[in-house]
C-alpha cells in the first residue's frame, strides 16, 4: 500500500463501518496498528499485530516512532486526525514526507450537523490538555463554542466556569460518542448543570449567554491583582498596540510587575506566546496567577531577573521592556536577541529612565511619545481632573538584515 514510514488512520465512534474504502485497505494490509485500546476495539478481525498504547501515551507514541518493529506503522487517532489531533504530533516528529493522513469526519463537523450550526462562526476550543480557565478569552455574549473535552467531568467544570464567569444563563449541550450506537446528547443551562459524568468521549457545545468580553486591549485596573506596579489601562492599551501582536510570535516581557501588558498581549491571538521576566518572586507568582485566570496561563512563562535570565530564552519577535532601563546590558541584550523585522517598546517613568530612553532613541532611531493623563476624581463635594504620571515611550523596529 502506501511508502509511507507512518500512515494515519481517523476513526470516529462508528468505527470500522464509518471508515471509507481507502482506510479499510490500508488497514487490511497492515502488519502493526498502533492506538488506544477503545480504538482498536473498533476494528474487525485483522491479520495486523495490535499495540495499545501505555502510559504516558507520548512516550510510547515516540518509542514506536522512533524504532518502529514494521513499516510502515499504522496508528490510529479520533476523527480528523490533523483538528487538534494527534496527526500533527506524528507529522512534528517524522516530518510530513513520511507520513500518509486518512481522515474522517471531525467531532466539531459531527458536532455542528448535529446542532445545525455554521462551524464559520463557531469557536472551537480545546480542553484536552489546557485548564478550564483558557475559556475566559473566547466566552462572550452571543458567541457559540464548540469545546473538545479532555474526559468526563470535563462538561461539569464548563459549566461551573461559565458560571462563575457571570455566563450562568448560557446553554449547554453535551455530545458523546457522536456517529456511534451509544450516542447520547444532553442539553440545559450552566448555572443549573446537575448532570453526572457521562462518556469520556464527548464535546461540548455552549450558546453563551452574560457579559460581552473583547479581545481588544484594555481590561479594567480592577482585574488584575496587584502591588501597585500596573501599567494602567489607557497607556496598556497604547503599548499593546504599539507591539503589534501577530499570530505565532513571541514577546518578552521586561519587569512584568502584574503581567497586565504581556497578558493582553497574549489574549490577542491564541497563537501568541510570551516570556516574562520578574525579579520578585512574589510577582512571579502573581503573574501567573492573573494570567490563569484571565485564559492565556499555558500560553506564558516566568522567568527570572533580566538580563541573566535572558540568556537562552527563544528568539523574541517583540520586546516590552517596562522596568530595567537603567540596568546595564538589559536594552543591549534585548535589541540583540530581537529578530529582524521585530518591535521593541519601552515605556519610561522616572528622569533616570526617560534619559536611557533618549540615549537608545539617538542610538537606534525609532519613535518617540510622551503620554499624559488624566481622570476625573472627587474634590470635596465637587470633581476635578487628577494627572497621573506621564510615561515616554519609545517604538523602534529592527531593520531587516
Amino acid at each position: 500500500m502506501s511508502e509511507a514510514a507512518v500512515v494515519v488512520i481517523g476513526i470516529g465512534a462508528d468505527g470500522w463501518n464509518g471508515l471509507g474504502d481507502t482506510a479499510r485497505d490500508e488497514l487490511r494490509h497492515a502488519t502493526l496498528i498502533a492506538g488506544s485500546t477503545r480504538q482498536l476495539d473498533l476494528l474487525p478481525e485483522l491479520d495486523a499485530r495490535r499495540h495499545a498504547w501505555s502510559s504516558p501515551m507520548l512516550d510510547d507514541l515516540r518509542a514506536v516512532l522512533d524504532a518502529p518493529p514494521e513499516t510502515p506503522v499504522h496508528i490510529l487517532a479520533s476523527g480528523d486526525p490533523m483538528f487538534h489531533g494527534v496527526g500533527t504530533t506524528i507529522i512534528r516528529h517524522v516530518g510530513a514526507d513520511r507520513v500518509r493522513v486518512v481522515p474522517t469526519v471531525s467531532s466539531a463537523s459531527l458536532a455542528a450537523a448535529r446542532l445545525g450550526w455554521d462551524l464559520t462562526d463557531t469557536r472551537i476550543v480545546s480542553l484536552v490538555t489546557a485548564p478550564v480557565t483558557s475559556l475566559a478569552r473566547d466566552v462572550s455574549d452571543g458567541v457559540r463554542l464548540l469545546i473538545l473535552s479532555r474526559d468526563a467531568t470535563t462538561p461539569g467544570a464548563i459549566a461551573d466556569h461559565l458560571t462563575r464567569s457571570g455566563h450562568g444563563e448560557s446553554h449547554v449541550t453535551v455530545l458523546e460518542q457522536l456517529g456511534g450506537a451509544d450516542e447520547t446528547i444532553a442539553d440545559g443551562t450552566a448555572n443549573t448543570w446537575s448532570r453526572a459524568p457521562g462518556d469520556r468521549l464527548n464535546i461540548v457545545a455552549v450558546e453563551c449567554v452574560g457579559p460581552a468580553s473583547s479581545r481588544q486591549p484594555g481590561l479594567p485596573d480592577t482585574d488584575f491583582d496587584n502591588d501597585g506596579q500596573l501599567t494602567k489601562t489607557a497607556v496598556r492599551a497604547l503599548t499593546v498596540t504599539a507591539l503589534r501582536p501577530a499570530p505565532g510570535q513571541l514577546l518578552w516581557d521586561i519587569g512584568g510587575g502584574a503581567g497586565s501588558v504581556v497578558i493582553e498581549w497574549l489574549r490577542t491571538e491564541n497563537s501568541c506566546r510570551a516570556v516574562v521576566f520578574e525579579t520578585d518572586p512574589t510577582r512571579r507568582e502573581r503573574i501567573l496567577g492573573n494570567a490563569d485566570r484571565l485564559g492565556v496561563g499555558t500560553t506564558i512563562t516566568v522567568a527570572g531577573e533580566a538580563p541573566q535570565a535572558l540568556h537562552g530564552a527563544p528568539t523574541p519577535d517583540a520586546v516590552f521592556i517596562g522596568g530595567g532601563l537603567c540596568t546595564d546590558g538589559i536594552v543591549e541584550a534585548s535589541w540583540s536577541a530581537l529578530r529582524p523585522g521585530g518591535i521593541l517598546v519601552a515605556n519610561a517613568v522616572t528622569i533616570e529612565s526617560e534619559a536611557a530612553v533618549l540615549h537608545w532613541h539617538r542610538t537606534h532611531g525609532g519613535e518617540l511619545r510622551r503620554v499624559h493623563l488624566e481622570h476625573a476624581a472627587p474634590l470635596g463635594s465637587m470633581t476635578t481632573w487628577r494627572p497621573v504620571l506621564p510615561v515616554t515611550q519609545w517604538i523602534v523596529t529592527k531593520e531587516q538584515s
